[in-house]
């Protein structure tokens, strides 16, 4: 009779262990005192911590005060039954960030007769509030388009009239007088700051770009951090963090490129007023990241309507974070709206803009922000259509 080798404890750990890993949702291992066992890739990431910080610590010491995850917990291990609670505010000591989360826990055998186990899996609800706020972004965003054409024909047509006749009251007015006219320098100068105005908020009623090119967008970003340490971010400390093996992405390198000078600029912005009168001292950072995060599908609208395209894949993130003052609680929400900024005297039609044309790439823009850094996160669709240049 043939004889067959049981695997090793450690054996059956190691696949244990492989298996939690490979699972994209944070994942815990518990004892019956709720101190963690182990923490899969993904809880790493979300909680923080590396695995040697993370076994042997008690749970609690990673939750708020009084949590329900905790009383969760104890009942999984009272019943004997797996159990689920939604919507708990989840407050991360390490990232400083509360995030709205749910926790499903269930029990589970113990490999080294370590007494009772259980795994606690956290579902962030981020993906569902990210997908209420797009579909808000691209309602804003096609309304702007309708207004863009009517506002520029109403109102640049009867401001070029005014401008004119000022021009030439302006001139009778010297003629007659021989002395400049302010009043008509000012009515000028005023017609031409809304024009130019209008002149901005008319881009929102631009076609969409021709999406046929295939773009890489590290080139895109290099080039734009040249043109920032040059200029406007020369006092900025960069740094880069790409995964190398992201592909090309179908779009508009313009209008790319267009989409991160923005954001650059809007984070040099953020952390020089944290660095305050002190622009020389270095401590302003900017990093530029990219990764592949794979394994999330959404059911997003088509671009101009509401009807469902199917569930899209995207799983190229590219991000710029600083390390600024952070944007207000309040307006965190609609920061994609148009006329909406954290500036004194900004328009609010940037970041609208750039939602704008993320969305025309099939993609979606997200902001997480604490007081002491903001990141914003461009997803973009895999390439799946030949390019202008394998067409040709």
């Amino acid at each position: 009779m043939t004889k067959i080798d049981m695997p090793s404890t450690s054996q059956f750990a190691a696949f244990e262990a492989a298996m939690l890993d490979a699972i994209p949702l944070p994942i815990l291992r518990l004892n019956e005192a709720g101190v963690i066992g182990y923490g899969n890739i993904a809880a790493q990431e979300f909680f923080g911590m590396g695995q040697a910080q993370l076994q042997k610590t008690p749970l609690a010491t990673l939750l708020p005060f009084a949590s329900p995850i905790t009383a969760l917990l104890a009942r999984c291990f009272a019943e004997n039954a797996s159990l689920s609670e939604h919507d708990i505010a989840l407050d991360t000591p390490h990232s400083g960030r509360e995030r709205i989360v749910d926790v499903h826990i269930t029990p589970c055998e113990s490999i080294d007769d370590g007494g009772k186990q259980a795994l606690l899996v956290v579902q962030a609800r981020s993906i569902a509030q990210h997908i209420e706020q797009l579909l808000a972004h691209r309602g804003a965003s096609r309304a702007v388009q309708a207004m863009s054409g009517m506002l520029a024909h109403e109102i640049k047509n009867p401001l070029s009239g005014i401008r004119g006749a000022a021009q030439l009251l302006a001139a009778q007015l010297d003629d007659a007088f021989m002395l400049p006219n302010e009043l008509t320098t000012l009515i000028c100068n005023e017609t031409d700051r809304i024009t130019a105005l209008v002149d901005q908020f008319e881009q929102f009623g631009v076609a969409p770009p021709h999406l046929d090119e295939a773009v890489n967008v590290h080139e895109v970003l290099g080039q734009v951090r040249l043109l920032a340490e040059s200029g406007f971010a020369s006092h900025i400390t960069f740094s880069e963090d790409y995964d190398p093996s992201l592909p090309h992405v179908l779009g508009d390198k313009g209008a790319l490129t267009q989409v991160f000078l923005n954001l650059i600029k809007n984070a040099a912005e953020a952390a020089e007023m944290r660095e305050g009168e002190s622009r020389k001292s270095g401590k302003s950072k900017i990093c530029l990241r990219s990764a592949y995060r794979g394994g999330a599908r959404l059911f997003v609208p088509d671009h101009y309507g509401t009807q469902r395209r199917g569930a899209v894949s995207l799983p190229l993130e590219f991000s710029v974070i600083d390390n600024g003052v952070g944007i207000p609680e309040n307006i965190r929400a609609h920061l994609f709206d148009p006329f909406v900024s954290t500036k004194a005297q900004g328009k609010g039609l940037g970041l609208a803009l750039v939602a704008k044309i993320i969305d025309e790439h099939g993609g979606t823009i997200q902001c997480e922000s604490t007081p002491t850094q903001t990141s914003f996160h461009v997803r973009l669709p895999l390439m799946q259509k030949p390019t202008r240049q394998e067409k040709s």
